[in-house]
C-alpha cells in the first residue's frame, strides 16, 4: 500500500509540473502576442507622424511608450523561456521518478503474488 501512495504522489507531482510548464508557455505566447500588437501600433503611429527616428524631437510620445512596453514584454518573454526550460527539466525528472515508483509497485505486486501462490500451495 505504501508504494501505491508513492505512485499517486508522484503522479500528482508530474501533473503539477506539467500544469506549471503549460501555464508558463501560455503566458509567453500571450506576451509575444501583446508585443506584436504593440509593434503594429508603433508602426501605425510612426506612419501617421511620418517620423521613424526615435531620437527625433517630434517622435510620437505614444510610440515611445509603446516601444518601452514592448521591450519590457520581450524581456519578460526571455525570462519566461528560462523558466520554461527549468520547468521542462523538472517535469522530466518527475516523470522519471514516476516510472521508478511504478516499477517498484509492479515488482512488489509480483512478489506479493508469488508469496500468495507459495502460501496456497
Amino acid at each position: 500500500m505504501k508504494r501505491d501512495n508513492l505512485v499517486r504522489l508522484t503522479r500528482f507531482k508530474v501533473n503539477e509540473k506539467r500544469f506549471q510548464a503549460e501555464q508558463l508557455e501560455m503566458m509567453m505566447a500571450d506576451f509575444e502576442r501583446m508585443a506584436d500588437e504593440l509593434d503594429a501600433q508603433i508602426a501605425s503611429e510612426e506612419k501617421k507622424a511620418g517620423i521613424t527616428d526615435t531620437a527625433h524631437f517630434a517622435y510620437p510620445t505614444f510610440a515611445k511608450a509603446a516601444r518601452a512596453r514592448r521591450d519590457n514584454l520581450m524581456n519578460s518573454v526571455k525570462d519566461l523561456r528560462v523558466q520554461i526550460n527549468a520547468a521542462r527539466i523538472a517535469l522530466e525528472e518527475a516523470e522519471a521518478e514516476l516510472q521508478n515508483a511504478e516499477k517498484l509497485e509492479q515488482r512488489d505486486g509480483l512478489r506479493d503474488e508469488a508469496e500468495e501462490r507459495r502460501a496456497s500451495a
